[in-house]
Formats: structure tokens, sequence, C-alpha cells
């Protein structure tokens, strides 16, 4: 399972020669360097072209990065807001791998009527200091910097809000317009690192067609390869051209590839982690230039399915009759949506597959079973999820998922907005088997806690649910569910001897990644082993995802509420006829 995708900016990794770690910003109130440059239609557009303006917004753009993306349109709306004050905007692409044809199309794309012009070189991103896409600087009359720093508080490192709190931008400009000190000059632009040109001469036997192809192909390509939810492709050497600071920064951090359990616990057939080797093969890639290597050497690209990675499904689901529409920007809460089956007997279910229409802005999709009563979290047996890298489901030796007569399924749909509106139509699809075919059943456990109230301000607030078995069970994945004030989540087993067991601790809980952790192999769970599983939530104002702090918050489907789950699959321990 390959999971580089989205890769966002945590911390700056210094050390890295003509990086922007190395460079310092224009201070408030410098003058700024005059600027000269030709947009992708070959018209040139200088400073002193805004000479009469009363302020002038600088601003550092690429055409890849999600925050730059979603920032894009915002930027033209601005501008659009100032037309009549007379405020002048000008956007810079200092990306090396950004292309005057892709500039063209995130103009295009985005509507945006301000000239943006190509800093081949990036030499005017390094006069300003910019780091990052999107970045902007505000100017005066004089051409003095009155502001830098981010266009508001929306958007951050997987950080979404309905609204921005503190449009600082915006409030620059105002105050700059009415004669005025901007209040706050100087916030942290937060985005992708600026693609800068490499001024290393390539060395060593590290080479990108050796080995770091190999490692890509391995970790990172599911994801990031064309028509997928990831920012960028890594198919190509040419591709990586000008994202390795952001690179680096990921996988330093270790923030990419996204995989949140503790190491010090269980074994799991899907862990997505770089070794210590091939995050060192990276590191000193880069370090050392980035050498292409012999072309000669390339592995042969990985092949991925364009079609169901299940059998042929005997039925097929869509979330409903009409397309989504998923708006350009914001926050979409989730949607729900029921679908009747039509199934009259009870079926058994041996594979199952759950595939975005729009893959571009399906954040995940969960598929329930239900009842008559689909509103009640207890009545939900989950079937099957999507996340970007995640697998289906396919059972072996005639295991199977029993769907009692009567149940519909429930659509669990989050998006991402990218920029631009788009529309979505997901769907599933399930392989059934014979009954007398059908050795043993999957069992979906979820110890709960729909009771709980997390006081306001709560930083390390505890919650807690037991599940008892009933019958000998091997345990074969564990799923922790939580919404935005998840912190931590541990499922831990005491059994019958008095033993006790971490099966697993995620002690960075992360609402981006619904992540299910497959054991490496299946582990025995006596009859009355107790999981006890622990969740953690912080409802103060420290953690960046929270919508409210002052709010009690208590059980709810939406994001803004909460949910406390210990999902875990298990099967009996010797397989016979049902």
């Amino acid at each position: 399972m390959n999971w580089l995708c989205r890769i966002f900016v945590i911390t700056l990794v210094t050390g890295l020669a003509c990086s922007a770690a190395s460079l310092q910003a224009l201070e408030i109130g410098a003058l700024a360097p005059p600027i000269s440059l030709q947009t992708h239609r070959g018209v040139r557009v200088t400073l002193s072209d805004f000479a009469d303006k009363p302020a002038i917004v600088v601003a550092f753009l690429g055409t890849e990065c999600p925050l730059a993306k979603l920032y894009g349109p915002r930027l033209q709306a601005i501008q659009q807001r100032f037309e009549k004050s007379g405020v002048a905007f000008l956007g810079v692409n200092s990306n090396t791998q950004d292309s005057l044809s892709e500039i063209g199309a995130y103009i295009s794309k985005h509507s945006i009527t301000f000239p943006i012009v190509k800093d081949a070189g990036n030499r005017v991103a390094d006069l300003y200091g910019a780091e990052r896409t999107p970045e902007v600087f505000v100017l005066d009359a004089q051409l003095r910097v009155r502001y830098h720093g981010r266009i508001d508080d929306q958007y951050g490192v997987g950080v979404a809000r309905d609204k921005p709190i503190r449009e600082d931008l915006v409030i620059a400009i105002d105050e700059l317009v009415a004669g005025k000190a901007v209040s706050n000059p100087k916030t942290e632009s937060v985005g992708c690192h600026i693609g800068r040109v490499s001024k290393l001469e390539p060395i060593g036997d590290i080479t990108y067609s050796n080995q770091i192809s190999r490692i890509f192909n391995r970790r990172c390509v599911e994801c990031h390869r064309a028509g997928e939810l990831a920012p960028f492709t890594l198919t190509k050497f040419s591709d990586v051209i000008g994202w390795e600071d952001t690179i680096l920064e990921v996988i330093t951090n270790k923030r990419m590839p996204p995989w949140n359990a503790n190491p010090a616990h269980g074994k799991f057939a899907n862990d997505a982690r770089l070794t210590d080797q091939e995050r060192d093969l990276i590191i000193g890639w880069i370090d050392n230039g980035m050498p292409q290597g012999d072309p000669a050497q390339l592995p042969e690209p990985p092949q991925f399915v364009t079609g169901w990675r299940i059998p042929q499904p005997d039925q097929i689901f869509y979330m409903r009759e009409t397309p989504f529409d998923v708006p350009a920007e914001g926050v979409v809460n989730y949607k729900h949506f029921t679908v009747e089956t039509g199934w009259t007997e009870d079926k058994y279910i041996r594979a199952a597959e759950a595939r975005p229409e729009n893959a571009a802005v399906v954040h995940h999709i969960l598929v329930y079973i239900i009842g008559d009563e689909p509103r009640r979290s207890n009545s939900r047996k989950t079937l099957v999820g999507y996340a970007p890298g995640s697998t289906p489901i396919r059972l072996k030796d005639g295991t199977a998922i029993l769907v009692p007569k009567g149940s519909k399924l429930l659509f669990q749909m989050h998006y991402t907005p990218n920029g631009t509106p788009q529309t979505d139509r997901s769907y599933c699809g399930v392989v059934f088997i014979d009954k007398q075919d059908v050795r043993q059943l999957l069992n979906g456990r979820a110890p709960m806690n729909n009771r709980f109230q997390i006081p306001p301000h709560a930083d390390n607030h505890p919650v807690t649910s037991d599940f008892v078995a009933r019958q000998d069970e091997m345990l074969v994945s564990l799923t922790p569910h939580m919404h935005l004030r998840g912190k931590s989540f541990r499922y831990e087993a005491t059994y019958p001897d008095g033993r006790t067991e971490i099966l697993l601790d995620v002690p960075r809980y992360d609402f981006n990644w619904q992540q299910k952790y497959v054991l490496a192999e299946p582990k025995l769970l006596p009859k009355g082993t107790k999981i006890h599983c622990t969740a953690t939530y912080d409802n103060s104002a420290t953690n960046p995802f929270n919508p409210d702090p002052s709010a009690t918050v208590t059980w709810g489907d939406q994001s803004w509420e909460e949910m406390m789950i210990g999902f875990f699959d298990t099967i009996p321990p010797k397989p016979e006829s049902l």
C-alpha cells in the first residue's frame, strides 16, 4: 500500500544548498527589489507599471500545490474586491517544475485576470526571500514592504475551516489604503516549498534510475500519478525536479508516507513507512544534487489496475442517482447517502470494493451495512472503505461477510475541494459466494462509547470502551475512528490468564487518514479476552483542527462532532462450513 499522498509542508529542512532556509525574507519597511518578468504569453510586466497604485500585492504561486490551487480563486476574488481602490496584483511563479503551459492552464482554470509572470531561475524569489506557495508581500506606493505572509488562516497543513477566522491580506490592504499602519504586518506562510533550481553538481552512485525510482514506485506512485488525489506526479525523473525540498521535509519529519502506529507494538502487513535505508537513500540522493543515472537501469513502471481490483462484481451500487456537486473551496461536511439493495434473502459477500468516480476530490468513502434505523451508529457494520492507496476487501478460503436480508447500504462521503468546482458519483461493487461454500464468517466488531461529553478546552480527555470475546477468535485488523479532536487511540488486550498486550497504539491520531491496520499474522483472542480501547481528545485551542474549543462535544456523524469506535475484524480459529 503506497501512501506518499498529499505532500504538505511542516518545517524547514536545514542544510540544503540554495534552499529557502538559507535566505532572509524582506524586512517590513524594506524597499522591494525591482521585478521585470514575462507572462506565459510573453508580455513583460514590471513593478514600475504600477507606480500610480496605492498598494501592490506580490503573490508567489505554484500550479500544483494544493494550497496554491485553493488560494488562486481567493486571490482573484480579493483583487476584484479592491479593483476600485486601485490596488494592483502581480503573481510570480518561481517553480522550476512549472512550465509556461501549466501556468496558462492554472490561470484559465481559476479565471485569474491579474498577470502571473515566470521567475526562471527563482531570482526574484531569492531577492524577496520567498519560501512557499502561496506567499504574499504587500507593497505601498513607495514599493516598501508593509505586509508579508499568508493570505488568511482558513487552510493550513491538514487543516481546513468553513471560513477564515482572520483575513490577514484583506485587513492589511484595507489598513494600507486607509493610510494606517498594518496592525499585523507579518504572519507565517503555509504551503509547498518553492521549487528552486539546484546549484549542486550531481555526484555519487545513488541515482534516480538505479535506487530512487524503485523506492518511489514501491511507496509513492500509486497515489502520485495522473488522476489520483496526490498533488503532483512522481512517475518519472522530471516529475521530481522542484519538489525535492518538500519531499525532504515530509520524510524527515516522518509525516509521509502517513503511518501513525507506534512501531513498538504489533506488526502489520500494510505498514506504509519508509525503511531507514530507504529514507537515507532519498536524503543522500537529494543532498548529492539528485543524479539521474543511466536510464537503461530504470525498472519497469508499476502497473495499476484501471478497472475493478476484485472479480467483476455481481452487483454495483451508486451512492445516488445524480452526481454530487463538490464546491471549489471551503469545507464539505460528511455526506450520507442511503441506498436500497433489494436483498430479500441473506447475502454472503466474499469481495467488495468502493471506488471514487472523481478521485481528485474524494478523501475517503465508508460503506456501511445498515438496517431499518440508518442513523443508529450501533446498528452499522462496515462493509468496505476507500482512501488513497487503500485496498479492496478480498476474502479467501471460504471466508465471507454475512449481510441479513433487507439490509441497506449507507455511503459516508468525505470530499476535499481542490480549487475548482467538481462533481462525483462514487460507487461500490460486491461479489457473492454461495452459502454452501462459506466456511467461516468475517466478524466486524465495534466497541464504542456514544455517551461521552468532552469539556470545553480539555486537551487530553479520555474516553474508553470494551469488548469481551465470547468465543475463541482470530484478530485480523484494527481500525480506530475519531474525528477532528481525536488525539490518540490504543487497543489493549487482557487475556484470560491475566497477561496484557498492546495490540495497536496510535499516539498521533490523524483524522485525514482513515487507516485500517492489518496484522501481519492473525492473533488468537481466547474466549474471555477483553479488548480495552482508550481514545483521547484534544478540545483545546492548541489543536489546529479544532472547530470550536469552547464547545462541549458529544457524539455525532459530522466532523465537528465526535465519535469513539474501536473497529476490528476477526475470524474463527478453525474454518468450518455453516
